[in-house]
């Protein structure tokens, strides 16, 4: 039996190792890695979404921009915010060739953006030809 009080206190406390330091820096450093990757992943999904919605939005509004089509159609491009867009039309065939048949156009305009996420977005849509300018050929 050990009556010295200061021998049975040290057997009884125990530090670390340098070999558990290490192991739980190392679980921490990969946990830490796989925490900084998740994150930059959700801020490339965010700016892909926001890209993608300012294109969209670009798309829309030029193709609200248009009720009618000249009878010549429409070819337009140019560059907005970072985005390039072109608007195209050309005349879309109906089964009608006289009245009550209404000429029309499919009007396709397609934003491309560049960038780390590039992309490309295309809406399209039937538009009537101008009433004004049909009258004028007759």
């Amino acid at each position: 039996m050990n009556l010295h009080p200061l021998t049975s206190v040290s057997r009884r406390i125990h530090g670390f190792s340098l070999l558990e330091v290490l192991v739980a820096t190392s679980i921490m450093a990969l946990s830490l890695g796989a925490l900084y990757q998740a994150a930059g992943g959700s801020v490339r999904s965010v700016q892909l979404a926001d890209q993608r919605t300012q294109a969209l939005l670009l798309a829309q509004s030029l193709l609200d921009a248009y009720d009618t089509v000249p009878v010549a159609g429409l070819s337009l491009e140019g560059s907005e915010g970072g985005l390039k867009w072109q608007l195209e039309s050309a005349p879309y065939p109906t089964a009608f060739s006289q009245a009550p048949g209404w000429p029309l156009h499919h009007v396709e305009v397609t934003v491309t953006w560049a960038g780390s996420a590039s992309g490309r977005i295309s809406l399209g849509t039937l538009l009537p030809v101008n009433a004004n300018s049909l009258r004028v050929l007759q």
